[in-house]
């Protein structure tokens, strides 16, 4: 399956392995038509961006795009740090950035004491111990979710269940209704076959990602096509494949408000 676009993609501006320039010569040479950038949230306290460097990535990106001919775009992938759905992509940042990627991680500075019990110790604690998560911890979690989609220009939901807990039919059902995508990453097992076909069936749609961290993986499917096989999903509900290009929502929030 060829991509149009790989949307989810690390650099050595937070733990990737490869500059801009590198991730955008590979997209080139695999034949992707375009590529985003999208490092860790400046919350993300072990490798997160950080603000100082948001000039530099921007340069990055505009002279890797022209040198390569494809489009470079800046994003991030934010982080999700309460139940109220606050990210660590605030407004004040918008102009800096071309696309909003958003999940659950680890080591980042959550708002209350509350949401890092929750976010981080619980789901960890249930997710090494393989414990069945409570109905407290999955109602927290698909809260922070649902209201981080409506509160939040999110294009895209990453890895979602991965490493934590929620009804991922709300989730989705909220992101069918937002315009937010949610994404099947290439990278990690992060959703059940059963839990994929139960998205699919709200109606939401879907781009695949590999969330490379390495130069070698930009573009790569081969997780998400092994999925593929087993849970049929339409190709009109996938929108970077078969010449496709997605509808971002951040693009259009833009467009209108800034």
């Amino acid at each position: 399956m060829l991509l149009t676009g790989d949307y989810h993609t690390h650099t050595l501006y937070s733990h990737g392995k490869g500059t801009v320039l590198e991730n955008a010569m590979r997209a080139k040479e695999i034949g992707l038509k375009e590529i985003a950038i999208t490092d860790h949230g400046f919350e993300q306290l072990a490798f997160g961006l950080r603000h100082d460097r948001i000039p530099q990535l921007i340069t990055d990106c505009k002279k890797a795009s022209e040198q390569v001919g494809i489009p470079v775009y800046v994003g991030t992938e934010a982080n999700l740090c309460d139940e109220n759905g606050r990210t660590d992509l605030q407004p004040k940042d918008y102009k800096d950035f071309d696309i909003f990627l958003m999940g659950i991680h680890r080591f980042v500075r959550f708002t209350r004491f509350r949401d890092f019990w929750y976010m981080l110790m619980l789901n960890s604690w249930h997710t090494s111990m393989h414990i069945k998560p409570s109905e407290s911890l999955i109602r927290y979690n698909t809260n922070a979710y649902i209201n981080a989609i409506k509160n939040n220009p999110i294009d895209v939901i990453t890895h979602l269940n991965y490493q934590s807990f929620c009804d991922v039919v709300e989730v989705a059902k909220a992101a069918r209704d937002y315009g937010t995508y949610i994404e099947l990453n290439s990278k990690k097992v992060h959703l059940t076959d059963e839990e994929v076909a139960k998205i699919r069936d709200t109606g939401v749609h879907f781009l695949i990602d590999s969330d490379a961290h390495s130069v070698d993986r930009i573009g790569d499917t081969q997780l998400v096509d092994k999925l593929l096989e087993r849970v049929e999903i339409p190709h009109a509900q996938i929108d970077n494949i078969d010449g496709k290009y997605p509808k971002f929502r951040f693009r259009e929030f833009k467009e209108r408000n800034l």
